[in-house]
């Protein structure tokens, strides 16, 4: 299931958001069906995550007695709605250096150090970081000189892990999307990542929350970024240097990981301060990250002053 947050033209305020699900080139309204259905659906996609596996079957079958009854006032063309963020995460752990040929790009252009690391680097963004599908990345002029872009597979945590093994870690992921881990390379303090990468609307996340049933192979997804329709980045992820399963692993270890969670998995090679000259976000610029079977999450920069 492509399971999306989303409004309708005449809400500018975000106060109606409503929980759907975008099969084709439609948004059905999950709980409008459930309404009609006199089905107990949560009504958001967070709720619907932590309510587990029975709240999510009841959604697959709203989806599937609507896709065999045809159109009605449940579904709307998806040019017709706003998608938003798909969820507020209750946190956001990110993975630096998780890609070979990045950190080699960041040895030579960030200080970070040359050898492989031993353990995943963590770091975090706050929920307040986020932002949904075409809404703007704020560049801040007072700030940075430096806005770079890293597009990333996210993994939703669907279960509370605390300790679990690599063999069991599958288990916990709820579905994948997309991040774009937005960084002000110059507002990194004394080695520390959070205020360069914790800003608001440094989480760009979106379009849609894609199962984990409906992702073949989630170790082996093209991503690919491009600024104002050129490309940036382009690999895939088999290419990470600690795989999904070892990143829950690792976090879990020492922090539960709750539903409703996610992991920004970290960035392959391609980002703007690796580039000879080094290139940044200004602007005007539009960035598209995409991710096979998720989709494409686009967003402008503009002035934030």
């Amino acid at each position: 299931m492509r399971l999306v947050t989303f409004a309708l033209p005449d809400d500018t305020a975000g106060a109606g958001d409503r929980l759907g699900a975008q099969v084709g080139d439609r948004v059905l309204d999950l709980v409008a069906l459930a309404d009609r259905a006199g089905v107990d659906l949560p009504a958001d996609l967070f709720s619907l995550v932590q309510a587990g596996p029975a709240a999510l079957a009841a959604a697959r079958e709203l989806i599937t007695g609507h896709t065999a009854g045809g159109a009605d006032r449940a579904a709307h063309r998806l040019d017709a709605v706003t998608l938003r963020a798909p969820l507020r995460p209750g946190k956001i752990i990110g993975v630096g250096l998780n890609y070979v040929e990045h950190v080699e790009e960041s040895s030579r252009s960030l200080d970070t150090d040359k050898g492989l690391p031993p353990r995943p680097v963590l770091f975090g963004k706050p929920a307040t970081a986020v932002t949904g599908p075409g809404a703007p990345i704020l560049h801040n002029a007072d700030l940075t000189t430096q806005l770079d872009w890293e597009c990333e597979l996210a993994v939703v945590i669907g279960r509370t892990a605390f300790r679990v093994s690599e063999e069991e870690a599958y288990d916990h992921v709820f579905g994948y999307s997309i991040v774009n881990d937005i960084s002000a390379r110059d507002q990194r303090r004394s080695g520390q990542w959070f205020f360069s990468k914790g800003q608001d609307s440094y989480a760009p996340f979106g379009p849609a929350v894609v199962t984990a049933d409906d992702i073949p192979d989630p170790m082996d997804l093209d991503l690919s970024l491009r600024v104002n329709g050129v490309t940036k980045q382009k690999s895939n992820t088999r290419h990470m240097l600690f795989p999904i399963a070892a990143l829950i692993a690792d976090i879990s270890s020492g922090m539960t990981l709750e539903p409703g969670d996610v992991i920004a998995t970290g960035s392959p090679s391609g980002v703007g301060a690796g580039m000879v000259p080094p290139e940044f976000l200004s602007p005007g610029d539009t960035v598209e990250a995409t991710v096979e079977h998720i989709g494409t999450l686009s967003n402008p920069v503009v002035d934030a002053r």
